[in-house]
């Protein structure tokens, strides 16, 4: 199956900067442009104004208009307040002049300026109006190229330096993006040694840290599994050589009638410790794949009080089997949760209080509310645990006290299943014990 060939960041930053250069380029000729206008216009103005001005220095001296006409190579009109024409360089009508935005301008103000698109292509005609003391307007004008039309002899060059910018453009946005690029990529080959110095831009540290996280969490799933697999392999073993050897003396008939029976017995116990190792790893493997307010979970209101005494009442045998007593002290805890899955954290913390105490010793099942949460806590007067392994005791397979936990029928993944139930419920586990006197447990959901 084909797929679409994704854009890379290096070709999105070289295309935005090609686009950015090239509406700044369009913009600054717009600008360069309306500036350019605007100046020559003002120039013209006032070029215009300096000639008006000593025109009718010399008109009120007493020279003629035709005098001055013919010096100045500019159209020069004399018109009275009224509009009418006196004297007219270019045209001898009579038209009136009063209607004129300058002259308007000029009885207004004192001066008018104004520019009127010519008949001829490409000019302007630029009139100036000055207001004399003696109440005439003189008015000069002059024909000049449009801005647009000086722009035209320009026009091959522009588009010469236009052209040259863009290829400019194209080789600098490649470059600028390969070398911002460059360092994201260096980055990529370096996640197992990544921090904050080897990030290279401010912006990406959130980015990285997430990225560093994920492969830190990816490669630390991977040892786990890699270890699960190994310690499961170990614990499988184990009752399946001794299933084998005891089925192989029966076999070959090398044990009498009773010690058939015996053997029989021990391949039983063997494979019941098989099923029970292999029942929590599928309820870890199913646990692994649920989060905190998974959907598959069902849940509802009950009262962990309730729990506690329904355990304690399956495993009062299992206590007075190996001489532990029991003692319970509950109170109203209510939960939203997960009947089954709650049943079973209860079940395994008090099974462990019961499997590793100690002849003569107590087992103390608590529950009730604290600042409004509902707590199970479990109190023990067993083997301890030593402060250095502590953190370590809810991990899959982890034993205290390997030979202890074996043969008292422990899978090692008792606590392990707390763990992860407790996270299900978004419960917290607090643990607290000394070498030789106990250990307590509490949920605090």
């Amino acid at each position: 199956m084909s797929r679409n060939r994704k854009t890379s960041i290096e070709e999105v930053i070289s295309h935005r900067l090609v686009w950015v250069g090239l509406v700044v380029l369009v913009l600054t000729a717009l600008l360069t442009i309306l500036l350019f206008r605007s100046g020559y216009n003002r120039q013209v103005k006032e070029d215009m104004s300096i000639t008006a001005r000593v025109l009718a220095a010399a008109l009120e001296e007493g020279c003629a208009p035709e005098e001055l006409a013919s010096v100045e190579e500019v159209r020069l009109t004399l018109i009275d307040p009224d509009g009418t024409v006196l004297y007219d360089s270019a045209s001898s009508g009579e038209e009136n002049h009063l209607s004129r935005p300058e002259v308007q301008q000029a009885l207004e103000t004192g001066e008018g300026f104004i520019q009127r698109q010519s008949d001829t292509v490409g000019y302007n005609t630029t009139y100036y109006a000055l207001a004399l003391e003696n109440g005439d307007i003189l008015r000069l004008a002059y024909q000049t190229a449009s801005t647009y039309a000086i722009y035209d002899s320009s026009f091959p060059a522009v588009i010469g330096i236009c052209l040259l910018i863009m290829v400019l453009a194209l080789f600098l946005s490649s470059a600028l993006s390969k070398r911002i690029v460059r360092p994201m990529e260096e980055m990529a080959h370096q996640l197992d040694t990544l921090t904050e110095e080897t990030v290279p831009y401010r912006e990406l540290e959130p980015f990285a840290q997430a990225i560093h996280q994920d492969y830190l969490l990816r490669k630390e799933n991977e040892e786990m599994r890699a270890e699960f697999t190994a310690n499961v392999s170990h614990e499988l073993k184990t009752p399946l050589t001794s299933i084998s050897g005891y089925a192989e003396l029966l076999e070959n008939g090398m044990a009498g009638p009773e010690a058939g029976a015996q053997f029989g017995g021990k391949i039983h116990k063997e494979a019941s410790r098989m099923l029970a190792l292999v029942e929590d790893i599928l309820q870890l493997s199913n646990l692994d794949g649920k989060i905190p307010g998974d959907p598959t979970v069902v849940r509802e209101s009950l009262d962990l009080a309730e729990l506690a005494q329904d355990t304690v009442q399956r495993l009062t045998f299992n206590a007075q089997r190996a001489y532990v007593t029991i003692r319970v002290q509950t109170s109203g805890a209510p939960v939203i949760g997960s009947p089954k899955l709650l049943d079973e954290l209860v079940y395994n913390l008090v099974d462990n209080a019961i499997r590793y105490n100690r002849p003569g010793g107590t087992v103390n099942v608590q529950t009730g509310t604290l600042d409004g949460h509902s707590y199970f806590q479990v109190s023990d007067t067993g083997i301890g645990i030593p402060k250095e392994e502590q953190g370590r005791i809810f991990e899959r397979f982890y034993r205290v006290d390997k030979s202890r936990s074996k043969a008292t029928g422990g899978t090692g993944l008792g606590l392990a299943i707390v763990k992860h139930i407790a996270a299900l419920h978004r419960a917290n586990i607090t643990l607290t014990s000394q070498l030789g006197e106990g250990t307590t447990i509490r949920v605090t959901f």
